[in-house]
């Protein structure tokens, strides 16, 4: 008995830490606005017309990495303002984040301001790097830097190289 108390002291932490985007999505999200796949973004980029890319994380994580074309439109000082100039109610638009939590709340904003074709990217920017897709920095350049969040939050970006 002792040796197993010891034991899930040890490895508690550890399988906690395992927790898959899969599970962190169901956990954290309420599932209102619909998803769409990595694979599904990259095989209908190209032939969904007025596809905008909407990045809804902080200026901070944009600025290391972000995917291409993608519109900042933030997360904590989120102004549907500021970003009207870019998209139309008519856009196909997906919102993404680091896993897919914040851009559902962004998502949610503009789904009751009337937009009409708004997904949320599965798994966000991490699971886009993890699935091995690029992302560019502030110049245009393609980079291995994602911004990893936070400790807790960067478990679930396998690939890249993390920055805080």
């Amino acid at each position: 008995m002792k040796i197993k108390l010891i034991l899930l002291a040890f490895l508690g932490p550890c399988l906690a830490f395992s927790q898959s985007i899969d599970q962190a999505i169901e956990k954290y999200n309420s599932h209102t606005v619909d998803y769409i796949s990595v694979e599904d973004l990259v095989e209908l980029k190209d032939s969904i017309p007025n596809l905008k890319l909407l990045d809804t994380r902080q200026p901070s994580e944009y600025s290391i990495s972000h995917l291409q074309d993608a519109i900042f439109a933030g997360y904590e000082d989120f102004k549907l303002k500021t970003i009207e100039d870019k998209i139309d109610p008519e856009d196909t638009i997906v919102v993404y984040c680091s896993i897919g939590v914040r851009s559902e709340d962004i998502g949610e904003r503009l789904q009751k301001a009337g937009y009409k074709h708004v997904f949320n990217l599965y798994g966000g920017l991490f699971e886009w790097v993890n699935t091995g897709k690029e992302v560019y920095d502030q110049k245009g350049n393609p980079t291995d830097k994602v911004h990893a969040y936070d400790l807790f939050w960067s478990k679930y970006l396998k690939k890249g190289q993390k920055v805080y």
